[in-house]
């Protein structure tokens, strides 16, 4: 069973303290602020917070989290009604209980819908700082990317790099269609997907063996065999390293599933597929995306050298 965010196991017995300043902090703008949960997912996003497996916030993903009653140390018995569940909470029962106030009254038709960005989560960098750009509006609500400054943890990068969305997709997306229209290239396509679905099989064992790492740290605390720091160690170590591992199973999966099928017009394919399809290419062709800042503010244009594609070297490829 994963961890709730706010806590620092999934046993609920102690809180992290960074996470629930940034809980109580996100739920006072829901509240007091009348912002929406992706309004507050921006703004958690651009402060910083990230969620448990270091995702960032998406408005699905708040709207969890306000609606779950561990927040408040409570918990719904059989009938339905919130009780003490018996453990430490970040907010009080009053403020959740508002929060499904705020739900039930919340209207779906006026809700801002999430932008699907198809760079984030390592699709792209600072070019300074080698950070992971994230999904970030503007004041008038535009999407765009953002190299996160960092926050009072230290995490985040310089903050210098800004670029507009769909600037920025426009561009990859052009150069990445250009690439397919190179002769041999599906063949090339095809023996790259094949080593990733090796690799992601050899990825799912690596799962596996560390959920049984982390299986028998829990035994052999249970029968004394190693001590409560030994645990807190251990477990440490293995979720770090599940962390990594599931995070390159995400994308090697995204790699391996896309399928350009027997589409004729590229353009057109590119322009009509799913997020999710050209999200995969793009991962499967270039090795890293380096974003750079603008010569000057307000600058509605991809300058030459501001966006560097770094394409994989494939056998008998024909580069980029």
């Amino acid at each position: 069973m994963p961890r709730l965010y706010g806590f620092e196991d999934a046993s609920r017995r102690r809180l992290r303290e960074d996470e629930v300043d940034a809980t109580r902090l996100m739920v006072s703008r829901a509240l007091m602020g009348g912002q929406s949960n992706q309004d507050v997912a921006v703004w958690a996003n651009g402060e910083g917070y990230r969620g448990t497996l270091g995702g960032e916030w998406k408005d699905a993903s708040v709207g969890r989290l306000f609606r779950n009653p561990a927040i408040a140390g409570l918990r719904y018995d059989e009938g339905g009604e919130l009780i003490d569940a018996g453990h430490p909470g970040a907010i009080t029962r009053e403020e959740f209980e508002a929060l499904l106030a705020r739900e039930e009254s919340r209207s779906t038709k006026d809700a801002e819908p999430a932008y699907d960005y198809l760079l984030t989560g390592g699709g792209s960098t600072c070019g300074r700082c080698t950070q992971d750009l994230g999904g970030a509006r503007t004041n008038a609500g535009t999407p765009g990317y953002r190299c996160r400054p960092k926050d009072k943890n230290g995490h985040g990068g310089c903050g210098e790099v800004r670029v507009d969305a769909e600037l920025l997709e426009d561009y990859v997306g052009e150069h990445v269609v250009a690439e397919l229209l190179k002769p041999g290239i599906r063949a090339q396509i095809t023996k790259a997907q094949d080593a990733v679905r090796k690799q992601v099989e050899d990825l799912k064992l690596d799962i596996k063996e560390l959920e049984g790492r982390q299986s028998e740290l829990g035994r052999l605390y249970g029968n004394r065999e190693i001590s409560s720091e030994a645990l807190v160690a251990g477990e440490r170590e293995i979720a770090a390293n599940l962390k990594n591992v599931r995070s390159r199973l995400r994308y090697a999966e995204q790699m391996a599933n896309f399928s350009l099928g027997h589409a004729k017009d590229l353009v057109r394919w590119w322009n009509k597929a799913p997020t999710a399809s050209k999200r995969g290419i793009t991962l499967l062709l270039l090795e890293k995306i380096e974003v750079f800042p603008a010569s000057a503010r307000g600058v509605r244009t991809i300058e030459p050298g501001r966006v560097v594609l770094h394409w994989r070297k494939w056998a008998g490829a024909s580069g980029g």
